[in-house]
């Protein structure tokens, strides 16, 4: 496995040019902020913008975290991927993260300079520091269930690289925390509520719901609900199924994640026949 590596300071806009960097190098697959991307799609891996401090953010890319540790290393496995392109902001984090990743030596490294004028890093890192703005190199769909409470701005890009080369196309996603200068972004826990209900009521094994709870506290919402369930139907897996499928609307219809699902039988009823 050949396995290069992107470098720069935060906020130049490495993630802009990643696929950029990657395409020019006959890369398919990208590590960065801890997820494993395949050309448009993300294969594995949690993005480390989610972190809630800096020194988190840093601890997830470089996949301290044993469990992250091997659920990437589970998906390289998977894939096979011939090459790896690695971000990082130093030469030491991209050796770091190879070598946690029980990768291959580092064969070359491209730096932020190599491929942005000083101009271009500048208007980049101001965009970061007066706005806040992140980019991920993936499509906007791709990261939305990650993002809970984020605005995401789909980013399109089409450069030519110059006579007899193909254009360089892709879509990344610019994401801006909610808090950094657009307010808050609040869904009714109501809205919650009515989707979870409107799913038991279709859901076979259930006969009705008794009770719904809904405490949201930002991140997203946690969810309480009791229900009669029927007889004959089995209810450890009827209940489960319930349950992802709920996960799965409200995530899907909200873009807020999910932090709890509690679903519990309280009575049974004879079918009607």
């Amino acid at each position: 496995m050949r396995v290069l590596a992107f470098v720069g300071p935060s906020g130049t806009g490495k993630s802009y040019r990643a696929q950029m960097v990657a395409g020019e190098n006959n890369i398919s697959y990208i590590i960065d902020d801890g997820l494993l991307v395949n050309e448009n799609e993300v294969v594995a891996g949690e993005s480390a913008k989610k972190a809630p401090t800096k020194i988190e953010t840093v601890k997830h890319a470089l996949f301290i975290d044993e469990k992250e540790k091997k659920e990437m290393q589970k998906a390289i496995k998977k894939y096979k991927p011939e090459s790896i392109l690695i971000l990082g902001t130093s030469d030491g984090m991209v050796e770091k993260i190879a070598e946690n990743l029980g990768l291959p030596k580092i064969e070359k490294i491209v730096y932020i300079t190599d491929v942005a004028t000083e101009s271009e890093i500048k208007a980049a890192r101001n965009t970061r520091i007066t706005q806040g703005k992140h980019v991920i190199p993936v499509p906007t769909f791709e990261i939305k269930k990650d993002f809970s409470g984020y605005i995401l701005d789909p980013l399109q890009i089409f450069k030519s690289k110059g006579n007899g080369n193909a254009p360089y196309i892709s879509e990344k996603s610019i994401i801006r925390p909610t808090f950094s200068y657009l307010g808050n972004f609040t869904i009714s826990d109501t809205v919650f509520r009515q989707i979870v209900e409107y799913l038991a009521k279709k859901e076979e094994g259930i006969s009705k719901v008794l009770k719904t709870r809904v405490e949201n506290y930002g991140e997203g919402p946690s969810i309480y609900m009791e229900v009669s369930v029927i007889y004959g139907h089995n209810v450890i897996k009827g209940l489960k199924v319930f349950k992802e499928k709920s996960i799965k609307e409200i995530e899907k219809l909200t873009t807020m994640s999910v932090q709890k699902i509690t679903v519990i039988a309280k009575s049974i009823e004879m079918p009607k026949n």
